[in-house]
């Protein structure tokens, strides 16, 4: 399996069992067949501007995270400033300080040229992620709908500026 589809099917995987009990089946299907499309992961990896990473736990993929230029619908977003795209940990490993740790590598990336504004979409209902997202400097700025097939979710943004 090429690392595109590995992506894919992770991405799928996770996104399906965090979240994939909230919609209707054909919602799931469609999202997943965009957001996750084998090509897509495909120009994803190639991009310069972009990272994607693998959290393993004795060689088993177990989470994921992606991020590069921040694409939230947003009025103050700036060339230049990022973005973590998505991070998740499948539920076998949650709540281990796995998420902080795979968060710190994209973090590092993020900020690797510098300080900058680091911006992150995340569902209004995930409390757990949005405290702690909070507990690493971000804060809500806007809401926008997110397209999950035909189901919209109430999303939220969060932004954390440049650090000196």
């Amino acid at each position: 399996m090429d690392d595109a589809q590995f992506v894919s099917d992770l991405a799928s995987r996770s996104f399906t069992e965090t979240f994939g009990h909230l919609y209707p089946a054909e919602d799931l299907a469609a999202f997943l067949a965009y957001a996750y499309d084998v090509e897509k992961q495909r120009v994803i990896l190639s991009h310069p501007d972009y990272a994607v990473w693998l959290l393993e736990d004795d060689g088993v993929a177990v989470g994921h995270a992606a991020a590069g230029p921040c694409g939230l619908p947003h009025p103050d977003v700036q060339a230049g400033d990022g973005e973590l795209k998505r991070l998740y940990v499948l539920a076998s490993h949650q709540n281990g300080g796995w998420g902080g740790k795979l968060f710190a590598e994209v973090e590092r990336w993020l900020l690797r040229d510098g300080p900058r504004t680091l911006w992150i979409g995340v569902w209004s209902e995930n409390f757990g992620a949005q405290r702690f997202y909070e507990r690493q400097g971000f804060v809500r700025v806007g809401e926008y709908k997110f397209p999950v097939g035909k189901t919209l979710d109430d999303e939220f943004i969060l932004r954390r500026g440049a650090f000196v």
